[in-house]
């Protein structure tokens, strides 16, 4: 499933490409039906919350969230858009762009007034941090008032919007905590350490592409092997430590830490 970074740079390429563009909007497979209520109109902005994508138009807004088998298409054309191919539940198009879509767990249009609504359900997102820490204390006080593990936590949307498994595993490891920690015992430090952390490091995911977690890979294009610290890296020797970096299971999703380093 793509997180937060990666949503975050969909909303800026439809914001380049799309925006003030009058956009035709259709859906190949036919499902969604309600594509025609904004079609032809203006994109007046595009914007990411977590994994919520949101586009604004005249007189209404498109909700995407892409699950877990969503997936987006960007391409160019001079005369002629290209067919679509595959189960293509929308299609976004001007004079020289089209954008397909397949397979999200959700593609909708609501009313303008809804989106604030919809975002005040999400949990901060490190990626619209604000000068005065609101996030930050919004996130401390979510976690701290749940005795459920703070690896569950971190993936729970309505906790903190945007990340998912790479950044779970990541974030905890930088932070030293162990993932079986429950909220209300992890120490206001420690909280503070990895939502700063967070709004370092995913900012670099939006500019890359890429979810650099590594200290001293931060700046470049390692190898996919090299970014991570634990995610993937089971049964291999901590980068730290050299304890064997362990895998487990946390509401049916695979947990990556280690033994020694999040003791």
């Amino acid at each position: 499933m793509p997180e937060g970074h990666s949503v975050h740079r969909t909303a800026k390429q439809f914001q380049k490409l799309f925006l003030h563009e009058p956009t035709k909007i259709s859906s190949p497979q036919g499902r969604f039906t309600d594509a025609g209520l904004v079609s032809g109109q203006q994109l007046t902005k595009s914007e990411a919350w977590g994994k919520q994508l949101v586009l604004h138009f005249e007189t209404a807004a498109i909700r995407i969230h892409l699950g877990i088998y969503g997936k987006w298409k960007f391409s160019t054309f001079e005369d002629t858009p290209p067919e679509p191919y595959g189960q293509v539940r929308a299609r976004f198009q001007n004079q020289s762009h089209v954008v397909d879509l397949r397979g999200p767990t959700a593609c909708e249009v609501i009313e303008l007034d809804q989106v604030p609504v919809l975002f005040d359900r999400l949990g901060p997102d490190p990626l619209r941090p604000d000068p005065k820490q609101l996030g930050r204390e919004s996130f401390i006080e979510r976690v701290q008032k749940r005795k459920v593990p703070i690896g569950q936590l971190l993936m729970d949307q309505s906790v903190l919007a945007g990340v998912g498994n790479v950044y779970r595993a990541e974030l905890l490891f930088r932070a030293n905590l162990s993932p079986f920690t429950p909220g209300n015992q992890v120490p206001s430090d420690d909280l503070e350490a990895i939502w700063d952390d967070a709004v370092a490091l995913m900012p670099l995911g939006v500019r890359t592409g890429l979810m650099l977690t590594r200290d001293g890979y931060l700046k470049g294009r390692p190898k996919k092997d090299d970014r991570y610290n634990v995610y993937k890296r089971e049964g291999l020797p901590c980068r730290s430590c050299n304890q064997n970096v362990a895998i487990g299971l946390m509401q049916a999703r695979k947990l990556y830490w280690c033994p020694k380093c999040q003791a």
